[in-house]
């Protein structure tokens, strides 16, 4: 997709400095992240505990719909650069969201056991279902677009850039960090419709604010080519209207998909197989000696990552089923609920994020500064020792058998330091490495590892699945043996794939020629 930037307009009054399309972004953003994390973690827990699925079927599903939505802002992306522009873009995928998150708060009747079988209300399963799918094609079209705005309101060499997207980023951590809290509060004491609901709401605020503020978008994210938006398709309609219908047929597919997850595995891996396949020929045949020794880092480090966040994006599964069965949710006189402690993640990015920014400027300044491989090493090894504090907590249970909670905000600590060391320069290092005529290629196969990487985490967390009666666990002994040993294997994966890359960097750092 593209983020190339347009001088920003003179002709709109600054706010702090800066543009004041950039807060309309940052409130859309906040509300759409707001809507986005208030749902995610209660997602895992209202599939086992209210329709009672089991762990498994819980993760497949959890597995699939974090698989396609971080996939599909490659061509929500694509469409809005070539056909419709950011606004209208957004505009549609604000609405799609608001729909389906509200569409979530329909809980139906709760699941019943009658003897050996488990008796659902199938009608809210597709409600829910559909519902999913339609946020699936929202963020999209949403995700990619508003952040390209962002860009598109400043000069490329306006200094006031770098600060303008960081208060954007602002914007999504607040969002994820108060969603989390509320939305898993709501959900979980009050009822799961509430959860959902108010991460709906939270979306209509969003979408509302947006559209309140177009004026202050300058023109900047309207169609590069109106005129094409105009003709006519095969189906005979304009071609905006058929984009709209197509996504709509998208929302058909992606329901399916949500209930077949073996589709969306044979997806990813036909995808990864083929993406693989061309980056294996392009680099061989296309590529001089310079540009290969580049790209094959750049392989080399996307595939790290798919590591990195299918450890990372336990905290939605295994770890949020650890927190709700077998932890002591109480630390510092509050008791959280499970899906609450999601909220760690955005709090640490708060408190590190400029940390680890100084950081690596003072060590920059000094020479000092680990090379991008070794940063990715250091944040797969990170990753790894998260689970090893949930393992120290689960050797030191409490009276009653339960982990205390500290634990849990420990291991929080060491995945966000590790997100902070690998996820700021992985896209820095995509645009890069890439031989520039195909870093959209490069750019899209990042987030095609981001989205496998959810799905590869849900097929791990279900090595700890365990038997549950109506939601709730028989013996918190057994279930704290099966995370332990679950998390014990991913403990000495990362720390050896952490250790493998560390060795390597040195070859890495030299096969960058020059790049840092």
């Amino acid at each position: 997709m593209s983020i190339a930037a347009a001088p920003a307009a003179s002709g709109d009054a600054t706010l702090l400095g800066h543009p004041r399309g950039l807060f309309v972004c940052f409130a859309t953003e906040l509300w759409e992240r707001f809507s986005f994390y208030g749902m995610k973690y209660l997602l895992l827990l209202y599939l086992t505990k209210y329709h009672l699925f089991s762990d498994a079927g819980g993760l497949e599903v959890l597995g699939s719909y974090a698989a396609l939505v971080y996939a599909m802002p490659v061509i929500g992306g694509l469409l809005a650069d070539r056909y419709l522009g950011m606004r209208k873009a957004v505009v549609f995928g604000g609405l799609l969201l608001v729909l389906g998150h509200l569409g979530m708060a329909a809980e139906g009747e709760q699941a019943r056991m009658v003897g050996d079988e488990v008796v659902r209300d199938d009608g809210a399963l597709q409600v829910f279902y559909f519902s999913l799918a339609l946020i699936v094609i929202g963020v999209g079209f949403l995700k990619p677009n508003i952040s390209t705005i962002v860009g598109r309101l400043y000069g490329t060499d306006d200094p006031r850039r770098d600060a303008g997207f960081t208060i954007f980023y602002m914007g999504i951590n607040i969002g994820a960090f108060t969603a989390t809290l509320l939305c898993g509060y709501l959900g979980e004491t009050f009822g799961w419709s509430y959860g959902f609901g108010a991460a709906g709401i939270g979306m209509l605020v969003g979408l509302a604010t947006f559209l309140g503020g177009q004026k202050h978008l300058q023109g900047l994210a309207e169609p590069a080519r109106p005129a094409v938006l105009k003709e006519r398709s095969l189906l005979g309609l304009n071609k905006e209207l058929t984009i709209y219908l197509a996504a709509l047929g998208g929302v058909a597919v992606a329901w399916q998909l949500l209930q077949f997850n073996g589709g969306v595995g044979m997806l990813l891996n036909a995808l990864a197989l083929a993406v693989l396949a061309g980056l294996t020929w392009f680099i061989a045949v296309k590529c001089d000696a310079v540009e290969r020794s580049r790209m094959i880092v750049l392989v080399v480090l996307t595939l790290s990552s798919v590591l990195f966040w299918s450890l990372f994006e336990q905290s939605a599964a295994s770890m949020t089923l650890f927190a709700d069965r077998v932890m002591d949710r109480e630390v510092f006189g509050v008791t959280l609920t499970a899906s609450q402690f999601g909220s760690l993640n955005a709090f640490f990015i708060f408190l590190f994020a400029p940390v680890f920014a100084l950081l690596w400027t003072t060590l920059g300044r000094r020479g000092l500064e680990p090379s991008t491989p070794v940063k990715f090493s250091l944040g797969i090894a990170q990753a790894g020792l998260g689970f090893g504090a949930l393992i120290l907590g689960a050797a030191n249970p409490d009276q009653a058998g339960l982990v205390s909670g500290y634990w849990m905000i420990l291991a929080y600590l060491l995945h966000t330091c590790g997100e902070l060391c690998l996820s700021p320069v992985g896209l820095s290092a995509v645009t890069k490495l890439s031989v520039p005529s195909i870093t959209g290629v490069m750019m899209g196969s990042w987030f095609l590892a981001t989205a496998y990487s959810n799905f590869v985490a849900a097929q791990l967390s279900k090595i700890a699945a365990i038997e549950t009666v109506d939601g709730t666990v028989a013996d918190v002994g057994t279930a704290l043996a099966s995370y332990t040993a679950l998390f014990g294997k991913l403990f000495w994966v990362g720390l050896a794939v952490g250790a493998v890359l560390l060795a390597l960097s040195p070859l890495l750092k030299r096969m960058m020629r020059g790049i840092h």
